[in-house]
């Protein structure tokens, strides 16, 4: 059985990609980006979703513990109720834009136009999970009590804590449970949450998602068996003419690191490197992750050393 810090580094990219996967219906993505979650409301269509939370709360801490970037952002909602701190409508927007315009737009209509009750609002919201549709009361009787100018900043909170908050408390606290008990102590979770934002938490559990410099990456590299000649400029042209998603699967492949920290890849703690094989030129590259080495035959022309890398990507 294979085991190191590559084999590490992939078995969180895996878990990682099976928690977040859409079809597993834990986390919502944000409409505005794919990959920036929140609490799935829907989520209790699996009878186990709650042990999968906790699993989840525990392989975050994890990711953060032994400093693995997973390519995984939360939306401000999330973060906020890890954080114990109040959701508002400033933090909903990614999350639901028109819920958030709605909203602004309700709060800067004229006075007399709500207590009017033109716009016919209830303390209720209306729930569509999974195709069917219900209405939800926000208080006691919310369905006849209408919203005016008087009520109307409570009739908006209490409408955002149940989208965002009341939902998904039962998920959102099996997160936080199995994110606890990676720490020794409770006062690490708060000390740790105060200390950050949601922008710092996203950079340090999602890594730098957006462009890989491959001038950096030559730069970070190390060759054994081959001189900067002919069959490196190949592999290094290569390289840049990828796409970012062949480049990160070759990076993967390599190091089984899919998303790079956020200083790039001298945060990876270790110089990579290309070693010369000795297979012959019918084979494909191999790899030694836990070691970030690329094994790469001498390729004999331009044209194969592309072949042989598309492959693999």
């Amino acid at each position: 059985m294979a085991t190191g810090p590559g084999v590490r580094r992939e078995w969180f990219c895996l878990a990682f990609r099976a928690l977040f996967n859409p079809r597993q219906v834990l986390f919502s993505a944000c409409p505005s980006n794919r990959r920036r979650f929140f609490a799935n409301p829907a989520s209790d269509v699996d009878p186990l979703h709650l042990p999968y939370y906790q699993f989840a709360g525990r392989m975050i801490a994890l990711a953060l513990i032994y400093e693995i970037p997973v390519g995984v952002s939360f939306d401000r909602t999330l973060f906020l109720q890890l954080a114990h701190r109040p959701v508002t409508l400033d933090d909903i927007a990614d999350a639901d834009p028109s819920l958030h315009t709605s909203c602004k737009n309700i709060l800067e209509m004229d006075p007399s136009l709500v207590d009017s009750d033109a716009l016919g609002l209830t303390f209720v919201r209306e729930v569509e999970l999974l195709g069917f549709r219900t209405v939800v009361e926000l208080v006691p009787g919310g369905k006849d009590t209408p919203v005016n100018t008087k009520n109307l900043r409570e009739y908006i909170h209490l409408l955002i804590q149940d989208r965002f908050v009341t939902c998904t408390k039962n998920q959102v606290a099996y997160l936080i449970r199995g994110f606890s008990s990676m720490l020794t102590k409770h006062e690490l979770v708060k000390n740790f949450f105060d200390a950050l934002d949601v922008e710092d938490f996203n950079q340090i559990l999602g890594g730098n998602k957006d462009t890989i410099d491959v001038k950096e990456w030559k730069a970070q590299t190390d060759y054994i068996g081959y001189r900067e000649g002919m069959r490196v400029k190949w592999f290094w042209e290569t390289v840049k003419a990828m796409t970012l998603d062949q480049q990160r699967r070759l990076l993967f492949f390599w190091t089984s690191v899919e998303y790079l920290p956020l200083d790039g890849f001298s945060g990876l703690g270790s110089r990579l490197s290309i070693f010369r094989s000795l297979n012959s030129c019918d084979h494909l590259p191999t790899s030694g992750t836990c070691f970030y080495q690329l094994n790469l035959p001498a390729y004999t022309s331009f044209d194969m050393m592309q072949r042989r890398l598309q492959t693999i990507v």
